[in-house]
């Protein structure tokens, strides 16, 4: 039987067309929620620098701004996307601005956060920069709480640890 997967969703870019997750099967995946105006927003230089030090493989970042914390993400979509690009240079994809908690979650993050639906962790973030690791399957296999950098040993380990085939 299919492990539970990210692929069953659909987002909206920036633009506000809907993007199917099944766009990104085969590669490994970091989901963040991001803020323009949080104490972790320097993270964004971080995702990017950890964005191209595996930019020649199968990994991906996906950034999901929300106002969900603080209402610490006042900026709309095209707000948002240069924000990031200007003070960041931020080359990784950024969708719509996103509820990620509560009744109103986007289906996305209400699987992410519950393991009935998962099938591997209870997470639902608490604050604005709540990380996921999806492998290549789709599957949820990790998350980082906030205060994780995201260009630590630990997740770029993790990261490599998925990218790498493992002969059996």
């Amino acid at each position: 039987m299919e492990k539970p997967n990210i692929y069953q969703f659909s987002v909206e870019n920036v633009k506000g067309e809907t993007v199917s997750l099944e766009k990104y099967k085969g590669k490994v995946l970091l989901i963040v929620n991001t803020a323009s105006e949080c104490g972790f927003t320097p993270q964004l230089a971080l995702l990017e620098e950890l964005r191209t030090n595996f930019e020649t493989t199968d990994f991906e970042i996906l950034a999901f701004p929300s106002n969900d914390f603080g209402q610490q993400e006042p900026l709309n979509d095209e707000g948002i996307g240069k924000f990031c690009t200007v003070n960041y240079d931020t080359h990784f994809t950024i969708f719509k601005k996103t509820k990620i908690r509560g009744e109103d979650a986007h289906p996305l993050f209400s699987f992410l956060a519950d393991k009935n639906l998962n099938g591997n962790f209870n997470s639902a973030p608490r604050w604005n920069f709540h990380k996921y690791l999806i492998n290549t399957k789709g599957e949820l296999v990790d998350f980082f709480y906030s205060f994780t950098k995201p260009n630590s040993a630990r997740v770029k380990k993790k990261i490599q640890k998925l990218l790498t085939p493992t002969t059996s």
